[in-house]
């Protein structure tokens, strides 16, 4: 039975090299997958995945108006992965549980569970609410536990606390942290 899910996790947790070697074990399996990026993350180019680590893999993008039932409606593949999934809307997480309880094809998303005010993305929300499997990629704070919470960061190294939801950046703009430090 296909399952929907959802591998989330802070910043800099490994999620998108987590993706690609997936994708590689599909591969070296003789599978064909599909690999799907947020348009919005163009930071190393427009359908790159690219993760901190020096893994990269070209992708389809997808936008907030993509209709995934349509998309994948004859896609054959043996698993799609979803890096960026928190930039999904309500809608396509929608769209997505149902492709694959329709389809008996894995969806495996990616992403972040919350923005850098604690807030949750609405796509990461719907994920946890709809997704079969939820796991947990796990990251360490500065400070040494165990990091939960994303904090923005000016060109200084100040945190920043008020913006838009979404602000495309890496190491630069972004910094996993503990719940205490996310407070303190």
């Amino acid at each position: 039975m296909a399952r929907l899910w959802y591998r989330y996790a802070a910043m800099n947790a490994g999620k998108t090299s987590s993706l690609l070697q997936v994708a590689h074990n599909y591969e070296e399996n003789g599978e064909k997958v599909l690999l799907l990026t947020s348009a919005l993350d163009d930071r190393d180019g427009p359908g790159l995945i690219s993760s901190r680590i020096g893994l990269k893999r070209e992708a389809a993008t997808y936008t907030s108006s993509t209709n995934f039932l349509e998309r994948l409606k004859d896609v054959e593949v043996a698993c799609v992965l979803i890096d960026e999934a928190q930039f999904l809307t309500v809608d396509q997480v929608r769209q997505l549980h149902r492709w694959v309880h329709t389809n008996d094809s894995p969806v495996m998303c990616f992403g972040l569970r919350s923005d850098f005010r604690g807030d949750p993305f609405p796509g990461a929300a719907m994920l946890l609410t709809l997704a079969d499997n939820l796991e947990e990629i796990r990251t360490a704070c500065r400070c040494g536990k165990k990091a939960t919470m994303n904090i923005r960061i000016d060109e200084a190294g100040e945190r920043v606390q008020e913006g838009d939801q979404v602000l495309i950046g890496g190491n630069s703009r972004y910094r996993q942290v503990c719940a205490r430090c996310f407070y303190s």
